[in-house]
């Protein structure tokens, strides 16, 4: 169980300016780099998160640490990646500074999220994290491949990218991220978030998405590589319909369409419209074919 920390244990406007002054960091756009400097949003982030005193979380990208101390409030432990050489090198002293009765319970891993294959301590039970924009989707899906043992995770990411990600089979706005964000998890839209929470405030705005993890899809032999790689052909031209975008994944329209139908999806249909349990009926279908072509 966590102790109580210290009422001014969060970080507000003035501390984040404060601590990014003495560092000589400015947020650059080229990471992403926003920094949320309101404590009653990272309390409700964790909340929305649903965290418990039970949880080992890993957090992606902490910055400065307002969420970090947020989530060392109420998990067990919690684990930063953080790629920035500035920032990785000060967050340990301020969790120390600032909550010192957890900092025992906090660990700092240096490095870009996109390679990190394992983790200190117990294996992760959630993620929470501020994505950087530019490399959100990447990240995310990255981290629910690598680290099954994490159940539950929200994320904060720009409202475009959260839309897609939460985005339900024929909207517009439904493609590669919407599937194989599906494929871990039941995702959904868990809020918005304001611009004025932020320094530098950002241009637009951002929402948050959870994701619960869920079995993969039943019923298929289908690995997930292969799956992915029949979503992939089926948006790089999403205008089209299944049986032409997937010619060349299938080897020829009529493998395409072969698949298809004994996958039971209509070969006029396009991408858009399917969920991801029939991508993976897709795939199963095709494994025998392109197994004898690969030979």
């Amino acid at each position: 169980m966590s102790s109580s920390p210290t009422p001014d244990a969060l970080l507000g406007p003035a501390d984040v300016r404060e601590l990014a002054t003495a560092l000589g960091v400015r947020p650059t756009k080229q990471r992403g780099q926003n920094f949320v400097i309101d404590a009653n949003t990272v309390r409700r982030i964790v909340r929305t998160a649903d965290v418990r005193p039970d949880d080992v979380v890993v957090e992606v990208g902490p910055g400065l640490g307002s969420l970090t101390l947020a989530l060392l409030e109420v998990a067990d432990r919690v684990t930063a990646v953080e790629i920035d050489d500035v920032l990785a090198g000060a967050l340990p002293a301020t969790v120390a500074a600032r909550m010192p009765e957890r900092a025992d319970r906090f660990a700092l891993v240096h490095s870009d999220a996109m390679r990190v294959d394992a983790l200190p301590g117990p294996a992760p039970t959630a993620l929470v994290a501020n994505l950087p924009y530019n490399v959100a989707v990447p990240v995310l899906l990255h981290m629910l491949e690598t680290f099954p043992s994490i159940e539950r995770t929200l994320v904060m990411v720009q409202a475009e990218v959260a839309d897609r990600l939460a985005a339900a089979p024929g909207s517009k706005v439904y493609g590669v991220p919407s599937v194989k964000a599906n494929w871990y998890a039941e995702v959904k839209r868990a809020g918005a978030i304001g611009r004025n929470v932020f320094w530098p405030a950002p241009n637009v705005d951002s929402g948050l998405v959870s994701l619960v993890r869920r079995a993969e899809p039943p019923a298929t032999t289908a690995t997930r590589r292969q799956v992915f790689a029949v979503v992939d052909a089926a948006f790089a031209q999403r205008r089209k319909t299944l049986r032409a975008a997937l010619a060349g994944w299938a080897g020829s329209a009529a493998a395409a369409e072969a698949a298809l139908v004994a996958a039971g999806v209509s070969p006029q249909a396009r991408g858009e419209s399917l969920t991801v349990e029939e991508f993976a009926r897709i795939a199963e279908a095709a494994a025998p074919a392109q197994g004898e072509a690969d030979r």
